[in-house]
């Protein structure tokens, strides 16, 4: 295989591409390494929960975890995202943007692409049993979600909620990490994570309108129309007014507060922006809730630490 080939469509001029060996390409673009942005995406409520439990411990949260839930949402993003490739294989391959994925472009089997999958898994079972045992039975309880978040598609037009449900499992992981048990900080948390879920990945369904609706697959993007700003608005204002509750029961101060505002900004740029007829720039708004979800990891740990 060339250098070039195999490139999937949506993800070129990336370091995959360009400098990683061309054997393990086709299993690094499996694991989204060569677009990385669903793994922070992941990895934020993960960080989000560790620093609500920084803040109502008072101190700054463990870097041990901080780098646990870093190797273990990369790894388990790419063994859910290898799991949505096998079980869309056929769709992906009707859909311009995904018809050049590994599997559907004939770059790797099934039984191979099933092999790198439980390896992927079995990274991720080797960071969890580092944790105690609350947060292992917690973190194996999502397996259930994952799985079945792949058929959604499928049977709703809400396919985000059980990609917010997976996504936002984190923010049930960093806070027993710490204590041992589930409290009212991690579940509100958890349900603010869902609904800024909800939302980008509606911002992301844009991308895929028209694909999707002829050969019947159903989203939010498809659902919300040109009401999508407003839905936007209405998902995102619960996400910030209920990670705002999580932090405020949790002991979260100003800078707690600071963060949380900056998040916000970012959460509204992102309405002011949107083009739903613009799928290139649905991608760039969709990859900036990284950041967005940066700015207020940051202000967790400052006002933590301080």
């Amino acid at each position: 295989m060339s250098g070039t080939t195999g490139r999937v469509a949506d993800a070129t001029g990336n370091w995959v591409d360009s400098l990683a060996p061309v054997y393990s390409r086709p299993y690094l673009r499996l694991a989204r390494l060569d677009r990385p942005i669903g793994s922070w995406l992941l990895l934020m409520p993960c960080w989000w929960s560790v620093g609500l439990a920084g803040m109502h411990d008072g101190r700054f949260p463990s870097v041990w975890h901080i780098i646990l839930f870093f190797i273990g949402a990369f790894a388990m993003r790419g063994a859910g995202c290898t799991w949505n490739d096998l079980v869309d294989r056929h769709l992906d391959g009707l859909v311009e943007r995904t018809r050049s994925r590994p599997i559907p472009s004939g770059q790797v089997t099934v039984t191979q692409a099933s092999i790198f999958m439980l390896a992927q898994a079995l990274v991720g079972l080797l960071v969890l049993i580092q944790f105690n045992r609350f947060t292992v039975v917690t973190g194996l309880a999502s397996l259930l979600v994952v799985a079945v978040y792949p058929y959604m598609k499928r049977i709703t037009y809400w396919p985000p909620i059980f990609l917010g449900l997976a996504f936002s499992w984190g923010a049930l992981m960093g806070w027993p990490a710490a204590f041992g048990r589930l409290d009212w900080p991690a579940l509100v948390l958890y349900a603010g994570s869902i609904s800024w879920v909800i939302g980008y990945d509606t911002i992301y369904a844009h991308q895929d309108r028209e694909d999707d609706l002829l050969i019947g697959i159903k989203s939010t993007a498809l659902l919300f129309g040109e009401r999508t700003p407003q839905m936007l608005a209405t998902f995102y204002t619960g996400a910030v007014a209920l990670i705002a509750a999580a932090g405020l029961i949790a002991g979260g101060g100003l800078v707690f507060a600071a963060g949380l505002i900056g998040f916000a900004a970012h959460l509204a740029w992102q309405i002011t922006r949107l083009d739903i007829d613009d799928p290139a720039y649905c991608l760039v708004l969709f990859k900036s809730n990284r950041d967005a979800g940066l700015i207020l990891f940051g202000a967790m740990l400052i006002d933590a630490a301080v």
